[in-house]
This record gives structure tokens, C-alpha cells and sequence, in this order.
């Protein structure tokens, strides 16, 4: 696995620190956030059709707007990675 750090919330502080990685192996984003309350988990399996619970092997994050630029410069190193 090869993470390359792209960033962190602008607004952290040493308890808050949301933060994305590009994994450049497999081109994915690695994004660590806000774990989700029961009442966002739940609005979030309710609001895809058919979808169903959200398995344990997955987690709802939220991530502050104020992180688009990071997920755009995640987003392009991953587009413009040799994985896809």
C-alpha cells in the first residue's frame, strides 16, 4: 500500500483532524472523518433505493465543505495516477 498524504481540515485541532490519503496501489481515496450518529446511518440507508443497511465492513463519514480543494486535489491524483 503506498498513501500519499493530500490533506488535512484546514480548521483542525489536535483532537478534530479530518484527513485524506490517496492510495496509489489501487487509486483510491483513503478518507478518515466524523464518524456518523444512528440518525445520519439510518437517513443515509433510508434515502438509497433498495439498498438496505449499511453493511458492518462499512462506515458513513462526514467530511467539512470546507475540505472540497483537498477532495478535488485527492480527486485529480488519483485521475491522473497510472491506477484506475
Amino acid at each position: 500500500m503506498t498513501l500519499r498524504f493530500v490533506g488535512i481540515d484546514p480548521d483542525t485541532d489536535e483532537d478534530h483532524c479530518p484527513t485524506i490519503w490517496v492510495d496509489g496501489d489501487c487509486g483510491e481515496m483513503v478518507i478518515q472523518g466524523w464518524k456518523a450518529g444512528t440518525e445520519l446511518r439510518t437517513a443515509c440507508e433510508s434515502n438509497t433505493p433498495a439498498r438496505g443497511p449499511i453493511p458492518g465492513s462499512e462506515e458513513v463519514v462526514r467530511i467539512p465543505a470546507r475540505m472540497v480543494p483537498v477532495l478535488r486535489k485527492a480527486c485529480d491524483a488519483i485521475e491522473n495516477s497510472a491506477v484506475r
